[in-house]
């Protein structure tokens, strides 16, 4: 599996034909992007596209990955292949239970 930290990311959320989409950044580079789909659409396989990974969501699950993006830490990227079978997606790290939220200060 491959697996990549996220040390940052951009939301586009475009007007007219657009997808919303949210870019992932890891060491200064893009690594990946977060393509949202309108929801019943069959979305496409996750690929990787010019050394970046592609995954594709329904809408719905948008406001899921922003707001892991917004309040975990450490975040990863991780993928493992393209087609049925192959789980990808974004992962926080194993956390102890009852440890709360980590203010940076």
């Amino acid at each position: 599996m491959s697996l990549t930290r996220i040390d940052a990311y951009e939301v586009f959320y475009s007007a007219n034909a657009f997808s919303p989409r949210i870019a992932l950044k890891g060491a200064g580079n893009y690594i990946g992007m977060m393509v949202f789909l309108p929801n019943g659409t069959t979305l496409p396989a996750d690929t990787v596209t010019k050394g970046q990974v592609v995954l594709y969501y329904h809408l719905d699950h948008y406001h899921n990955a922003i707001d892991l993006l917004r309040n975990e830490k450490p975040m990863y990227l991780f993928y493992n292949g393209s087609g049925p079978g192959f789980e990808n997606g974004i992962k926080t790290m194993i956390e102890k239970v009852g440890e709360g939220e980590i203010i940076d200060q």
